[in-house]
């Protein structure tokens, strides 16, 4: 039997605890971060859809990572609205709550989005 790496260990712990919030009709906010890009997306689990999307690869922001990381959670956040949605659950997938994932949820609470 393998033995699982931290990364995936870490990714299955935190996808069992977003599977009971999901739950409470709370939509999920999934993030994925590359090494030069961060994108982020609102789904809706039940109808199996994404309702509203931002990454830093078509917004036109300058300045560093971090900067970015902000400037997608705040876009995420205005289309979010537009569609209606105020609460979600924060999915960081196998990535720390540090660096550009923070500065993204940072941006997104700025925005409105509340979780």
């Amino acid at each position: 039997m393998a033995r699982l790496t931290t990364t995936d260990r870490r990714r299955f712990r935190t996808r069992r605890r977003l599977k009971r919030n999901v739950e409470t009709d709370r939509l999920r906010l999934s993030v994925f971060r590359s090494s030069k890009h961060i994108y982020a997306q609102i789904i809706d689990e039940k109808k199996g859809h994404t309702v509203a999307e931002a990454n830093s690869k078509t917004l036109a922001s300058k300045g560093s990572k971090l900067e970015q990381a902000a400037a997608v959670g705040k876009a995420l956040a205005e289309k979010a609205k537009a569609a209606k949605v105020s609460r979600v659950v924060f999915d960081r997938g196998s990535y720390r709550y540090h660096g550009r994932v923070k500065a993204l949820a940072d941006g997104a609470r700025e925005g409105g989005l509340e979780f």
